[in-house]
Order: C-alpha cells, then structure tokens, then sequence
C-alpha cells in the first residue's frame, strides 16, 4: 500500500475548540450536527416531502450529509442531487463496502473488492450529480454484518486502501473516511490519511472508547451512528435509560436530546448525524447541539455502565 498522511500544519482536534458549535470534516469546517440520510428511503411516495426536508435542513445551518448509494437503491442521493446544491456549502459524505440488490434476498449485498468499491464510487459520483464526492467512508461488514459475507468478498484491508487513495488521486473523492472499523485496523489504515470513522456508539454502548481516544489525538473526526442504542435486538435504547430519563426532565430537553448532547459533551471531535423524516424531529435533534449539561448531571451519565454487544 501507497501510504499519504495528513498535510502537516492541518488542525487536529487535539488543539482546537468547538466552543462555536462547528467541528472539521476533513479539513472543512461544519456544524457538528449534521443529517443522515437513510430514513429518506421511506419517503419514496412523498418526495417533494423529502427534498423540504432537506432544504429546510439546510435552512437551519445544516452543512454535513450522510449517504450512500445503497439508501434505497440510489434514491436518496437522487434526492440530494435535487434539493442541494454547490452554492449551499454542504459536505456530502458517503459510503461504499455495499452495493444495492433489489432482486436478491436482501435489499443490499457486501461489495468489499477494490473494484467494486471504485464502482460504487461511480455510482455514487453518478447519483449525486458531483464531480468529487467530499468524503467516502470505506464500509467494512465486520463480525456483526446483517448480510451473509461470501468468501471471496472477505478483503485485506491494505487492498482496499490501496483502491481508496487511487480514486483520491485521481479526484473522484476528496478524503476518505472508515466505519465497521476495529481498533487495530484502524491503526493500520491512519498511515493512508484518514479523515473519519463511522462505528455504532453511543452513551449506552461505549466499547470503542480507545478508538474514539486514538481519533481525538490524531484529528479524526468521530461520527457515531446509532447514537441512540437500540438499532438491534437486545440493544438498549438510551433514551429509555432512568438516567437518561431524569437528566431530560431536569434540563427540560426531550431524552434524545439527552443522548445527542452527551455525546458532543464527551469528545470535542464527535460529529453526529441523526436521521428523521419529520421536520419537527429535525429541529430537535439540531437543537441538541445547543443544549448544555451541567456538571452534575454530566456525571451522573458518564457513570452509566456501557453495554458490551454478545
């Protein structure tokens, strides 16, 4: 593998403030929340209710999306394509490690090799109507992959970096960016200039905790999904934590709220992007990053013990 770190000078978030409610994604300045796409799918039948809702998310200062060409089989970064454009100043950010499968048994299948994954960026780069994607997060299934992974789709990571920084240099995207990740690959694939990691986190489910500490010290921005617990069976949800619970009433937010805030409260480099698909819910989450937790009550949910998943 080619490696290319990090131009040097580039901010890192062991030595810049959040203070003003904006964070970096690969080297641009963002709101730290932002949208997540995927829930968009489910307005198939109202799509001029989905293209208001993402404009009115750019109308509350919304400059960080989350996508892929898998959320609903191309549909949602049409989607995008409709409703933002280059004069809005929004960072896309998508994905790729899958591909949609309308006609198989699952709606997505594992996508890993170096060639598919330059595929996927075409069809991203495609569906987005962009000439260079921002940020792509290389997808790995990991252990706990909801779709059977087939042999030949089980992929040394190197390979696929290498596949990564070659559609870098050649323009189709600006950074690259991880999710599904473990610490030690994690470890590995920093050489290659990382600019995120996307792995399930939350303030009931903190196993990555040494990850997100590693990402912290080298200017990694930490982008949680399933900030809220829950997304899988026999995972807690956060917001039906009595801590959770009790901090909501106390600081007169919705428990969400709660969980979104604590996760910005913990590391300076956490980037959220919850999703919805109702402008209500969208207001509330974005008003999570204004929310401030008091000492006290900090306390009380850093001390709620982390679940392990089985």
């Amino acid at each position: 593998m080619t490696a290319q770190s990090e131009s040097p000078g580039e901010p890192s978030y062991a030595d810049t403030a959040c203070a003003d409610g904006s964070g970096l994604m690969a080297g641009r300045t963002v709101a730290r929340v932002g949208y997540g796409a995927m829930q968009l799918r489910d307005l198939r039948d109202d799509r001029d209710a989905a293209v208001a809702l993402l404009r009115r998310a750019v109308e509350l200062g919304v400059n960080h999306v989350d996508t892929a060409q898998i959320y609903g089989a191309g549909f949602v970064n049409e989607l995008i394509s409709e409703a933002i454009g280059p004069d809005d100043g929004v960072t896309v950010v998508s994905k790729v490690g899958a591909d949609p499968d309308p006609g198989g048994p699952h709606p997505i299948r594992v996508a890993q090799r170096p060639e598919e994954l330059v595929a996927s960026v075409d069809a991203n780069l495609a569906g987005l109507g962009l000439d260079q994607i921002p940020v792509v997060n290389l997808r790995r299934p990991g252990t706990h992959s909801p779709v059977p992974v087939e042999e030949n789709q089980i992929v040394d990571l190197d390979d696929q970096l290498a596949a990564m920084i070659a559609l870098r240099e050649e323009g189709k995207i600006g950074a690259i960016g991880l999710s599904g990740v473990t610490l030690d690959e994690l470890r590995r694939a920093l050489p290659a200039g990382i600019a995120c990691v996307q792995n399930a986190y939350s303030l009931v489910s903190r196993g990555d905790e040494d990850m997100l500490h590693l990402c912290t010290r080298e200017g990694v921005a930490w982008v949680p999904y399933f900030p809220l617990g829950g997304a899988l069976p026999g995972h807690p949800k956060v917001t039906e934590h009595p801590a959770v619970l009790a901090a909501a009433e106390s600081l007169g937010c919705t428990p969400a709220q709660v969980g979104l805030a604590w996760l910005l409260h913990h590391a300076p480099n956490v980037l959220l992007i919850p999703g919805t698909t109702s402008p209500g819910h969208l207001e509330e989450n974005l008003a999570a990053g204004t929310l401030t937790i008091d000492a006290a009550t900090l306390a009380m949910l850093d001390a709620i013990p982390s679940h392990t998943p089985a």
